[in-house]
């Protein structure tokens, strides 16, 4: 898998492969990333947080298009060390982007310090588990106002219905067997 564009473009990473990983695909990176440019992402100004990161695929991307600052958070040891060779291999600063390498749902309530303007979430398929990380990303205060929230998932999963009172729907795309979603939270 290479990088799309930016300072990276074109350098090859290494992906997780199996045991439910599937790595956003080139054009569903280069829809994805052209779609939120559309809409006025300088990355520049934008902290990333790439939940369930799997190879980080997302999260990279976008900081080689200049991100501020991307966290990385894969509760696999194994995808969680890609993510961290990834970074070495692109020579990506230490201060640029970190790998929590922990379960999203036992910590998720004791980093509310931390916030982002992007949110990538791309659960494992069929797990039920992108509505829950959601509300409880919401709830204890990882989104900032205004964050636009990208969640890659089953092509089946409807959720246009949902979160009406935290975000706003923008965008909902099919792409083969995946779905995109893109909201904006609302001010508080």
């Amino acid at each position: 898998m290479r990088i799309i564009a930016g300072k990276y473009k074109g350098r090859k990473i290494k992906t997780c492969h199996g045991q439910g990983y599937r790595p956003a695909t080139g054009r569903v990176r280069e829809s994805l990333f052209s779609m939120l440019e559309a809409r006025g992402v300088f990355w520049p100004e934008v902290a990333v947080l790439d939940v369930f990161a799997g190879s980080g695929s997302l999260g990279l991307e976008a900081l080689s298009r200049g991100a501020k600052k991307a966290v990385f958070w894969e509760k696999n040891a194994r995808a969680a060390n890609f993510i961290r060779a990834n970074l070495r291999l692109l020579d990506v600063p230490k201060t640029k982007a970190h790998v929590l390498c922990a379960d999203v749902f036992k910590i998720l309530d004791k980093n509310a310090d931390l916030s982002f303007d992007m949110v990538f979430i791309d659960p494992p398929y069929g797990k039920d588990l992108l509505i829950p990380a959601l509300q409880g990303l919401i709830a204890h205060g990882w989104i900032n106002e205004q964050a636009l929230i990208v969640a890659e998932v089953e092509n089946k999963l409807e959720l246009t219905h949902l979160f009406k009172e935290n975000l706003i729907l923008l965008k909902d795309k099919l792409f083969g067997q995946t779905r995109i979603y893109i909201w904006e939270k609302k001010n508080a």
